[in-house]
């Protein structure tokens, strides 16, 4: 048995910590400890090593939780350390070791994703990507009311190129050895949800939840749902 545990939740490219706002509101209210630590997005390995100092710096156990490449992340940084009891994937890439998130995204049809990024160089040989700012509300957030939309896309985090094809570098990522919970929506255009429903079989899920028509922005147009999820993984670790 586990005793207070601190959720920890880890945002995804095109993202920041804000959005996850309202699933922090509703673990809040029931009294859970809950908060967003920063993801540079500069590459996988580098990623996890800021994420794993975040919740060792807890002093006690955690969930982790993810939201898209935020699913790669969390699956390596709670390699190596005891401190994470549990894994729980929102819209997110679970990597086995030698994949990446791009080789994820395209390995089942359906993401449109590809024609709404675009580049910024970086004058290292690698880039920057957004999603387009215009195209973002639909292609990231078309279940989250259009204003709101508007400003996570002018608020969103650019992400290395590097790190969306960097391959998992673990050799035993961590849903290997811990339990995991999934929850994403079947309106998503960035990862097809035959994809997560693979990763989430593949990983064991404890369980998963589909969300009718929700987008890729899971967090933010069901906060309630996916913090429920997270209350049931505090609950079994708990």
């Amino acid at each position: 048995m586990t005793d207070n545990l601190t959720v920890v939740l880890v945002h995804g490219a095109f993202a920041e910590s804000a959005s996850w706002s309202g699933v922090i509101a509703a673990l809040q209210a029931k009294g859970v400890d809950a908060f967003a630590t920063p993801n540079p997005l500069r590459s996988v390995t580098t990623d996890a090593d800021n994420v794993r100092r975040a919740v060792e710096s807890v002093g006690g156990p955690v969930v982790l939780v993810g939201h898209s490449y935020g699913g790669a992340v969390i699956t390596e940084a709670a390699v190596g350390t005891d401190v994470v009891k549990g894994l729980v994937y929102v819209s997110a890439f679970a990597p086995d070791h030698g994949e990446n998130s791009l080789q994820l995204t395209g390995q089942f049809p359906g993401s449109t994703l590809g024609e709404t990024v675009r580049p910024y160089p970086l004058g290292d040989g690698t880039n920057d990507l957004i999603v387009d700012r215009e195209l973002f509300p639909q292609q990231f957030a078309g279940d989250v009311p259009l204003d709101v939309a508007k400003i996570s896309a002018a608020t969103q985090r650019a992400i290395r190129d590097f790190a969306l094809g960097e391959p998992q570098p673990a050799e035993t990522p961590a849903w290997k050895t811990l339990p995991s919970w999934f929850i994403f929506g079947s309106g998503d255009k960035n990862i097809p949800v035959e994809g997560m429903r693979f990763m989430a079989e593949r990983a064991g899920s404890l369980k998963t939840v589909e969300l009718d028509g929700a987008s890729h922005s899971s967090m933010v147009s069901h906060p309630d749902a996916v913090a429920e999820l997270i209350l049931e993984a505090v609950a079994h670790l708990s």
